[in-house]
């Protein structure tokens, strides 16, 4: 009896945790540049039972069995969102692999495929919210106008001609590495710049959540979540009732 409540209370976390999953895409299905998220569960390794207090104090094993659902691990999609085009002179986008390099006033950085760019106060490139945009070199870029046009690589450049700066690409050497934020950013892991990136002006790419496939699942684990509420209200029931008639013996 006992062993079926272990196996709903899994559940019903695994199934929470796959929902806060399939929410983070979902909200963010209009972040530019998100990757999604895949969970993915299988169950603990055989447990080991076994009995204790024989003579020589070592335990003797009486049975294997494996009941628990948790998590196994949570896959990111690195693949290409949708490029769309917006013909505004400061969004990029990555066309293959590559990351933008943030970062803020504190020094920290992230990566990003986000590439919907504006300038700051002071007339640098930045991502609205988060901090000022790398080039190659991990230097600030700084524009002063919005009256420019990229080359496909990277190379920023006047309307009236001059070069201003190059946006950073850079690959990860190990994507495992990589710890991916709810907010779409990755942090950690090595990174290397990319030296012939294709980088798209006017261009945003959009998230690759599949939101159709998103919505299913949603309900399709939802209602895993419900069933199992409802058999634990079940056990527990019956292990209070097993409780009190054995008290009464």
């Amino acid at each position: 009896m006992f062993k079926g409540f272990y196996n709903l209370t899994s559940g019903m976390l695994t199934n929470q945790r796959h929902l806060n999953v399939i929410g983070n895409n979902m909200v963010n299905v209009s972040t530019a540049g998100f990757k999604q998220e895949k969970y993915t569960a299988t169950t603990f390794d055989d447990v080991l039972y076994h009995r204790v207090g024989n003579k020589d104090g070592k335990g003797e094993p009486i049975g294997r069995q494996s009941y628990i659902r948790a998590t196994s691990q949570i896959y990111t999609d690195y693949t290409q969102g949708t490029l769309e085009p917006t013909a505004l002179p400061l969004d990029f986008a990555i066309n293959g692999d590559g990351f933008f390099a943030i970062q803020n006033e504190n020094g920290e950085r992230v990566y990003t495929r986000m590439g919907n760019f504006s300038l700051d106060d002071e007339g640098y490139l930045c991502l609205p919210g988060y901090g000022r945009v790398l080039n190659a070199d991990n230097q600030e870029i700084y524009l002063g106008t919005d009256k420019v046009y990229g080359d496909g690589t990277g190379r920023i450049y006047y309307k009236d001609g001059g070069l201003l700066g190059r946006l950073g690409v850079f690959n990860p050497t190990d994507t495992a590495a990589l710890e991916h934020t709810p907010e779409g950013f990755f942090r950690g892991g090595q990174m290397e710049p990319n030296q012939t990136p294709k980088v798209l002006d006017g261009y945003l790419e959009r998230s690759n959540t599949d939101l159709v496939k998103q919505m299913t699942d949603m309900i399709s684990v939802q209602r895993s979540l419900q069933s199992a509420a409802q058999l634990s209200k079940m056990y527990d029931q019956l292990m209070s009732k097993a409780t009190n008639d054995i008290g009464r013996l």
